[in-house]
């Protein structure tokens, strides 16, 4: 999960009559004009997803004669990009025809009525066969349908420093087998290395879903199937084993000092400070945490660091005694999609289709640093050859997994996050901790829960 910056963009803003612009603006429902909303990127120095859209409107009027492209970048942090977009779309004035949706919370949307079912689209749309079946499943709904379409995503494995483990007598083309290889490396870097920090898993409040999908279900979807939400009873599962063993994974990190201080692990800038300060300054040697992290330390990117594809190393998370298929990651993304209330929905899917296009669906994850979900543009020599580590990270969406797609999601994530930081500073054992997530699972999902 990218870190987020604050709002700068009020509701109220948006929201006023005749000021829904960006490129061009305004309301009503013009039936030759698209309006798009998308997130604009935080920084304002890294315009990639503005430029890409503003590309993508610019090819799409000239293909179409006639037909115009608004579009709306909204610069605010990821929650309130949420609450924005929901004003937005609740009533046919404000909605536009076309939104970027996190899969993360594209369901309380769903649920809501915000969006509208696709598979009318879709049905008639060759391209979709192209999808990875995973991928596929990222904006389905629990009454079968699919709301968007996913132009990428991302997954995560082992980041770690060649350098640091070279001092420390580790190989340097190390791949562990169990968690217990992790670990053991980890404690030979602090005896070898102790002026190093020997390994990162994002736990605790201060730094969200980054704690729980890249640190903590990166090892509960290590310890067997469906161990978060079981597919065939449709209930979340509770009292598991491998929940306690993930958390005690997290309190032996960092009750042994194999992580960085509990106070730096628990602060909401730990994101950022593993991505421009403790990986290229050379003070961090494992982080468990995302494909996108090379975006950051190219010439053009925030951080740049010329030697990191050298340095940096990748090795699969493996599952946690080595069980089938031997390797574990989590997959969040992206997709587009349009609202109940589009008053264009049939030139919102034409502008799906064209950005979704083979061509264009490759320049996109090359701009975006994003990991194809399409199989034509996963061979494509252009991806490929975009950026170091992109071939490992497409290889890991043949084992990735999914978060739950239910609305209820983001409050069992909160709860994952509270178990994470209880064991994290010592406050909690694991089985206390791990008894009052069962308990908030219950209320939670009124009662929805099985026991494994």
């Amino acid at each position: 999960m990218r870190p987020a910056s604050p709002l700068v963009l009020s509701i109220a803003a948006v929201l006023a009559a005749g000021t829904l612009t960006a490129c061009g603006g305004g309301t009503g429902s013009d039936p030759d004009t698209i309006k798009i909303a998308f997130p604009k990127d935080t920084d304002n120095k890294v315009t990639v997803r503005d430029n890409y859209v503003k590309d993508m409107a610019k090819e799409f009027e000239k293909k179409n004669k006639g037909k115009k492209v608004k579009i709306i970048p909204i610069q605010a942090s990821a929650q309130d990009y949420v609450t924005k977009l929901q004003q937005m779309m609740r009533s046919p004035k404000t909605a536009p025809d076309l939104v970027y949706e996190d899969t993360f919370l594209i369901n309380s949307d769903i649920k809501s009525g915000y969006l509208r079912p696709l598979d009318d689209y879709i049905g008639k749309w060759d391209d979709w066969k192209q999808f990875d079946a995973t991928a596929k499943t990222a904006a389905k709904a629990q009454d079968g349908k699919i709301y968007g379409v996913p132009d990428g995503t991302d997954t995560r494995a082992l980041w770690f420093n060649k350098k640091i483990f070279k001092k420390a007598g580790l190989p340097e083309d190390w791949k562990p087998k169990t968690w217990d290889d992790v670990l053991e490396a980890a404690r030979t870097v602090k005896k070898k290395a102790p002026d190093k920090i020997p390994l990162n898993v994002f736990t605790g409040k201060g730094v969200g879903e980054a704690a729980a999908m890249q640190g903590f279900e990166m090892l509960l979807y290590g310890t067997g199937q469906d161990p978060l939400y079981d597919e065939k009873s449709k209930k979340w599962v509770k009292g598991s084993k491998g929940f306690k063993d993930s958390l005690n994974l997290v309190k032996t990190v960092y009750g042994e000092g194999l992580g960085p201080e509990v106070d730096q692990a628990l602060s909401p800038t730990m994101q950022t400070k593993v991505v421009t300060d403790l990986l290229p300054k050379e003070k961090l040697a494992i982080a468990l945490d995302g494909s996108w992290l090379g975006q950051q330390w190219i010439k053009t990117g925030g951080s740049p660091w010329p030697e990191w594809d050298e340095t940096m190393g990748m090795a699969p998370m493996p599952t946690q005694n080595g069980e089938a298929p031997g390797e574990v990651s989590m997959s969040g993304g992206w997709t587009w999609s349009i609202p109940q209330k589009s008053k264009n929905p049939e030139l919102a899917w034409k502008m799906i289709e064209h950005m979704q296009s083979q061509k264009n669906a490759v320049e996109w994850c090359v701009r975006g640093a994003q990991i194809a979900v399409r199989k034509d543009v996963a061979a494509d020599p252009k991806y490929l050859n975009s950026m170091p580590g992109i071939k490992f990270f497409t290889k890991r969406v043949e084992h990735t997994e999914y978060r739950p797609t239910l609305p209820v999601y983001p409050q069992v994530s909160t709860a994952i996050q509270e178990a994470m930081e209880g064991v994290t500073t010592g406050d909690s054992t694991v089985g206390e901790a791990a008894k009052s997530y069962d308990a908030q699972l219950e209320s939670i999902t009124d009662g929805a829960v099985v026991k494994k």
